[in-house]
């Protein structure tokens, strides 16, 4: 009987060890696991500064070589009446395609995803900005007489594309999320439209979707920060 004990007792004892082992290990691994994925974030942090650091000083790089060119240009064409009437057909042209920053009165339009308990809607997607919502906007703004337009800061020229990912919307590549401020160089009056009874705007909040426009008379659209590139159009 007294070994029956001693053997329960051992038993009871082991069990506990192996236990109190198997939750050292277990808390060991998990304090690892932690330090690894701290060590992992932390090494993501660093190459993001990183490659922003070396982003930025391109950047740099480029807006100083950009305002080296214009010095040499101005150089080139002064006292030179057909060099000069060239240059401001260059600037001019520009303008349009988007490769330089343009500023003028126009209109600030503003989407924001709705505020309303989904529980309350039939269609969750309709409390949402939708790609297709930007482009009919841009569309009227187009139709309306904006000369130039940015979404975001994003500059729309002719190559620009506006598709939907997930709870964003890439445009010219970079990915941008509501709010959605779209500023368009234009006359204000002709711009407001949207706001007209059958517009785009009033047909938004129909469905909740927080919209403004706001008027100005000095706005600063940026130029086109990519690189435009055709791959089937061939100048003759």
């Amino acid at each position: 009987m007294n070994k029956l004990k001693v053997s329960i007792v051992l038993g009871i004892m082991c069990f506990v060890l192996t236990y109190g082992i198997f939750l050292q290990i277990k808390t060991v691994e998990n304090s690892n696991m932690e330090v690894s994925q701290n060590y992992e974030e932390n090494n993501l942090r660093a190459e993001v500064l990183k490659f922003k650091e070396k982003y930025d000083n391109k950047a740099k790089d480029l807006e100083k070589l950009e305002k080296d060119l214009e010095e040499e240009r101005k150089e080139a064409t002064q006292d030179n009446t057909e060099l000069e009437n060239e240059e401001i057909q260059i600037k001019k042209a520009n303008k349009i395609i988007g490769l330089s920053e343009v500023t003028g009165p126009g209109v600030i339009v503003t989407l924001q995803d709705s505020e309303m308990n989904p529980s309350n809607a039939l269609n969750i997607s309709d409390l949402l900005v939708h790609d297709l919502d930007v482009l009919n906007v841009i569309n009227e703004l187009k139709n309306a007489g904006a000369e130039a337009i940015s979404i975001n800061g994003q500059r729309l020229v002719s190559t620009t594309a506006i598709s939907c990912e997930g709870n964003v919307i890439n445009i010219n590549k970079v990915k941008v999320g509501a709010p959605f401020e779209i500023k368009a160089i234009g006359l204000p009056e002709s711009l407001s439209a949207l706001e007209r009874p059958g517009g785009y705007l009033p047909f938004l909040e129909k469905y909740s979707i927080k919209t403004s426009l706001e008027k100005s008379n000095q706005l600063t659209i940026p130029k086109y920060s990519g690189k435009l590139e055709f791959s089937y159009g061939k100048s003759k």
